[in-house]
């Protein structure tokens, strides 16, 4: 049977040191039918030189430039549009997966009909260490479970287009939890998240990433539940006490 083909979604912004490697992990995928869109974000380093020296190689890593620094939203929104496969992937810059992960994660969502999964995952630090901790997704994240544990991790999702479309996947234009709110769309419209059951991606805990970040983390996450969840004031309470709860958990275990 022939392979569906998997976009995987990259933006690009100051990742000279580790956009080999991620590039790499993805040539390295049992599961050959893909395509990398890379999206320069304006980057000021070397990594769009290493990018373009890759796609002269293989042309299923394909680049694209912004005409302006704008986020990793439009960065993303950028590459759904371009983007040609049945499923989408995303993989940001200093992240990685497991050579197997596209191989499982696809079949897992065709053997069952799911159209949104997300992988169990591990944090590495900058060098590629295991910092020992797999996150586990629960089974299946609906909505409001999803509001006060935000564990679905970008690393891991991979969507399926041909149940969902390719409209819920349009990011909100905001610097941070684009992702969460994008996620939000998806469960909001009955698409719950199911645990593809395996640690197969590695989330890398970068000091100057924005969701290092402690602080402005729980400023956007306040941000998120009133203004595009539009939540009332005793339900954002009541998620933003789980969603600090479950940071906290996921911190010590």
């Amino acid at each position: 049977m022939k392979e569906e083909l998997v976009s995987i979604i990259t933006p690009v912004y100051k990742c000279e040191n580790l956009i080999s490697k991620t590039i790499e992990c993805v040539l390295n995928q049992t599961y050959k039918n893909w395509e990398l869109l890379l999206v320069d974000d304006c980057t000021p380093d070397n990594s769009a030189k290493i990018i373009k020296e890759y796609s002269k190689k293989d042309n299923r890593i394909r680049y694209f430039k912004l005409e302006e620094n704008s986020g990793a939203a439009v960065a993303r929104n950028i590459a759904l549009k371009e983007s040609k496969g049945r499923f989408i992937a995303y993989l940001d810059a200093d992240d990685l997966w497991k050579s197997e992960k596209l191989e499982k994660q696809v079949k897992f969502m065709l053997e069952n009909n799911y159209a949104f999964t997300c992988t169990d995952y591990e944090k590495i630090t900058e060098d590629g260490t295991s910092l020992n901790k797999i996150i586990k997704i629960p089974k299946k994240v609906n909505y409001n479970l999803f509001l006060r544990n935000t564990i679905i991790q970008t690393v891991g999702v991979m969507v399926d287009t041909k149940i969902t479309g390719k409209e819920l996947l349009q990011m909100p234009l905001i610097r941070r939890r684009q992702d969460a709110a994008t996620w939000c769309q998806l469960l909001k419209n009955g698409f719950d998240c199911y645990e593809c059951p395996e640690n197969l991606s590695y989330y890398r805990v970068v000091s100057n990433s924005l969701s290092s970040n402690k602080f402005k983390a729980i400023k956007m996450n306040w941000y998120w539940y009133r203004k595009i969840e539009k939540l009332p004031l005793w339900k954002a309470c009541f998620c933003f006490m789980g969603y600090a709860f479950n940071g906290v958990k996921k911190r010590i275990y």
